[in-house]
């Protein structure tokens, strides 16, 4: 750990504190001996090839996996034995890889369905069409009618309306052309500046990197390096995660 990021964690307590978290799943062995910060109005990014356990990571946060042993604490607050719904009010806020949406529920549905987790003072139609403009012109469609990017527009949408405390990204770009991907990421960009903190899964490494304040590189379900953007452009953690 930097020693910037060990400073900022001791000052304010973390939006997200992983220590020595253990996974499996039927047997296989996931995740191991996984630590890890994400410090309160930061963005962190978790970098690492496929299969290396990225996903499993964000999923034992959100309460969707249980872990075989360790701990996870939000804001102070220890998740890794909570149901999933109870994570999500302490304001965690999780878009999945593969499309965070209802296909069979419209638009302005799939919208509406912030207002469960934050109350009716949100306007989640007008606050999405601000955002996303094209949203508007597709509001009774279903959403699974919808384009790979249009859909992942919609679930980044909805979960910046449900006013996310910690939000996690997982894999947003894939498949998705570049002008696509620069307007997901200038989204996230602004929630970063409001001070949303952010944990962020991603195959773009280069529009990770310019977002992030901190870097995790994970191989193998384990973690091997993290440091700063610039431990990255330098070629610091470069080899671990490219294998060079």
């Amino acid at each position: 750990m930097s020693p910037e990021l060990r400073r900022l964690t001791h000052e304010v307590p973390p939006a997200l504190e992983i220590e020595h978290l253990h996974v499996s799943y039927d047997g296989m062995r996931a995740l191991s001996d996984v630590s890890m910060v994400v410090p309160e109005g930061s963005v962190v990014a978790l970098l690492g090839p496929n299969g290396a356990g990225k996903s499993t990571l964000l999923r034992s946060v959100s309460g969707l996996v249980r872990p075989e042993s360790g701990r996870i604490a939000v804001h102070g607050v220890r998740v890794d034995r909570r149901p999933a719904h109870a994570t999500a009010r302490l304001g965690v806020v999780h878009v999945p890889e593969g499309r965070g949406i209802f296909p069979s529920l419209s638009v302005q549905e799939n919208l509406e369905m912030c207002i469960y987790a934050v109350g009716h003072d949100v306007d989640p139609v007008g606050g999405a069409v601000a955002r996303f403009p094209v949203l508007g012109q597709r509001l009774k469609l279903p959403a699974g009618s919808l384009s790979g990017g249009e859909q992942q527009m919609l679930a980044l949408a909805r979960a910046l309306l449900s006013r996310p405390r910690l939000l996690m990204v997982d894999e947003i770009s894939m498949g998705l052309a570049p002008l696509i991907v620069q307007q997901l990421f200038d989204a996230l960009r602004e929630r970063a500046k409001a001070g949303t903190s952010l944990l962020l899964v991603e195959q773009y490494i280069d529009a990770a990197l310019e977002l992030a304040d901190y870097v995790y590189v994970l191989e193998k379900g384990r973690i091997v390096d993290v440091g700063e953007p610039a431990d990255v452009r330098r070629g610091g953690l470069a080899s671990a995660y490219l294998g060079s």
